[in-house]
């Protein structure tokens, strides 16, 4: 079966997962058949969808036209022949027990259309042993969703012993064209990528705890402010359901051996049904203030600790041909929000350091959790899981690797991608490097003649400052003011350049992200962005040179309105305020963006130079401005474009400038 072959799709299971799946098929063009086993709960299911869509058109997501589209397109069913009819691909979200599943897969078998693709959307169990209960162990797989589909990127697509290439390449389109990132798993193995490495994680932090180490309060500070991680490990496990990951862990312990034997206290919780925020009561009281993690807290032996808890994982999982490093990072960025995959993060603490870290604990402990898989040694060897920074051929090519940002160079334009959707872009210390570098890179390549600067997905620009991570650093003063330092100069570069930068502006463009979009000259945003300096809201100031060059742009009063309100701003607000030069619909915005760097790069480059540098010496002083012009304009007037200009304009053509 082709991609363009599948039209229907049937979704068995209408709950929080399975109504989400077929939202997401739906707004993809896809007739759907939800169904359950209640009337009830297939009501439950639409009725969801339906107030999903309200909600994705009143945040700007989508139109009223597409929302009302998507809702005809999913028909509700109790009787599993009738769901089941005519479909082409069936995704079963029933719960995540084996028994159900195959007993659900006895019955579909009966009914479904013989060509018809088979995926599960378990988060752990084995893609054979479900596969094989069916008539179509090649035309099996699994399609993990993350919650909520609506909302998450990734998808795990992953493989059986007996799954053909051609269903993995036929569910991997249908990921894509659902908007979806996949992200292939090689082998059947427990877990996967995501709860592979999240599970174990939250049981490590579960036994630090249990010895007395350290105190829930500490490990969360740890994971959450010293490593970065959305949520700490206490925090997260209270989030999903301590049960959740509880069962999780202990299939793969009855899986894969001792060493993932569940601690204790995880035990404890869900006998005595203390599952989290679900419940009201878990590691934390949600009946009290819930999760409150103290910033400033973290101990380096638990970081250290749970990093090579982790890069044990990883090895684990590379080792024995499950996903590569690269696949593992993309996985945990997408589907739990690392900063960095773990994979990176492993490199850069030292992969020889957290070999030492598990010798040292499977020799006080004698615990087969940490026993340094072989493949860590073997990656430590040859400098990481990524390598030693050579090429694919070995050769050590020298064109930067950035891991925030996507930098390229296509028809004179310099186009750099904060890519971090995984975390509305936000700014992050390596992300300022990196910026620095890029535009470093940018202003010195002589085929670049303008720069694009925009934001990965469509949901941020950038939402600001990645504050979870710097808040590692605590409050000192003197490293704030060299955060402070350290934003100002990277954007003071882009402000800087000689070359046109353009910011194309989509979804939030907010506190940080916003300073950085008024070191652009240029600034083109979609209908749905929305912009403002919160900082206030945060007891801070802009500090990333927005209080001088908003008041620049859109003169004092209106910096002043926009700084001390720290509200937020519709396009249309800033245009009308000269932020934003043009507004653009939402499915416009990349080829408008792309299209006046485009208009730019095709300018007389000197002439642009020396534009931007006589307009900001004139800054503070008119009078040295008005010199600058003159000695730019007569600069001007000695230069090929000059000539190229006069003659094409008197031939009514189009100049071609060459910037000599």
């Amino acid at each position: 079966m082709r991609l363009e072959d599948v039209q229907r799709i049937a979704v068995l299971g209408a709950g929080n997962m399975g109504h989400g799946i077929a939202e997401v098929a739906a707004l993809a063009g896809y007739d759907v058949a939800l169904r359950d086993i209640e009337e009830e709960f297939v009501r439950d299911g639409y009725d969801q969808i339906e107030w999903s869509l309200d909600k994705l058109v009143e945040k700007d997501r989508i139109d009223e036209e597409e929302a009302t589209a998507a809702l005809d397109r999913v028909e509700t069913f109790v009787d599993l022949a009738d769901s089941l009819a005519d479909a082409d691909v069936v995704i079963e979200v029933v719960p995540e027990r084996m028994d159900i599943k195959k007993d659900v897969y006895g019955q579909v078998v009966e009914h479904a259309p013989e060509e018809a693709v088979f995926v599960t959307n378990t988060s752990s169990l084995s893609i054979t042993e479900l596969s094989e209960v069916t008539d179509r162990p090649e035309r099996f797989c699994g399609m993990h969703f993350f919650n909520p589909p609506v909302r998450m990127d990734l998808v795990e697509v992953i493989s059986g012993k007996h799954t053909s290439e051609d269903t993995l390449e036929l569910i991997e389109g249908l990921a894509e064209s659902m908007g979806k990132t996949p992200v292939r798993v090689r082998k059947d193995s427990p877990g996967f990528i995501v709860n592979r490495v999240l599970v174990p994680l939250m049981n490590e932090a579960a036994w630090i705890v249990e010895s007395g180490d350290a105190t829930i309060e500490t490990v969360d500070s740890t994971t959450k402010y010293d490593m970065g991680l959305p949520m700490g490990s206490f925090e997260l496990a209270d989030q999903v359901g301590i049960d959740v990951g509880y069962h999780v862990l202990e299939y793969m312990h009855e899986v894969l051996g001792e060493a993932y034997r569940p601690c204790p206290l995880l035990v404890g919780k869900v006998e005595d049904e203390d599952l989290g925020r679900k419940t009201g009561r878990g590691f934390y009281d949600y009946e009290d203030d819930g999760a409150e993690i103290p910033t400033g807290e973290g101990d380096e032996d638990v970081r250290r600790r749970l990093l090579a808890v982790m890069a044990n994982e990883v090895a684990g999982l590379v080792g024995n041909d499950v996903a590569d490093a690269e696949a593992i990072d993309r996985a945990m960025m997408l589907g739990a929000g690392f900063p960095d995959g773990p994979a990176k993060l492993a490199d850069d603490a030292g992969l020889d350091d957290l070999c030492d870290v598990l010798d040292d604990l499977h020799e006080e402990t004698g615990e087969e959790r940490y026993r340094a898989i072989e493949y860590l040694r073997e990656a430590a060897e040859v400098g990481g899981f990524h390598g030693n920074g050579t090429d694919a051929d070995g050769t050590g090519d020298e064109t930067p690797d950035y891991d925030t940002l996507s930098v390229t160079v296509e028809e004179r334009i310099g186009h750099v991608e904060i890519d971090r959707p995984h975390r509305m872009n936000t700014i992050s210390h390596e992300l300022l490097a990196e910026l620095e570098s890029a535009i470093d890179r940018l202003d010195a390549d002589d085929e670049v003649r303008a720069i694009l600067v925009t934001g990965a997905g469509d949901r941020a620009f950038s939402a600001g400052a990645d504050f979870q991570s710097m808040a590692a650093s605590g409050t000192d003063p003197l490293e704030g003011v060299e955060l402070s330092r350290t934003g100002q100069r990277a954007f003071g570069k882009l402000e800087e350049s000689d070359k046109p930068v353009v910011a194309g502006i989509d979804g939030y463009c907010l506190g940080g992200g916003m300073e950085l979009a008024t070191a652009a000259d240029l600034r083109v945003a979609s209908e749905r962005s929305e912009l403002g300096q919160p900082e206030h809201d945060l007891g801070l100031i802009p500090g990333w040179g927005g209080t001088q060059r908003l008041a620049r742009i859109v003169g004092e009063g209106r910096a002043k309105e926009i700084i001390f309100t720290a509200d937020r701003y519709d396009a249309e607000t800033m245009y009308d305020y000269d932020f934003v030069n043009e507004v653009v619909a939402n499915d416009a915005l990349d080829d408008r963006a792309w299209e006046l760097a485009e208009e730019l790069a095709a300018g007389p480059p000197v002439a642009q130079k020396y534009t931007k540098r006589v307009i900001h010496a004139g800054r503070d002083d008119g009078e040295a401005g008005l010199e600058a012009e003159s000695q730019a304009f007569g600069h001007a007037m000695n230069t090929d474009d000059l000539m190229e200009g006069i003659t094409a304009f008197m031939s009514d053509e189009e100049p071609e400038f060459e910037g000599k």
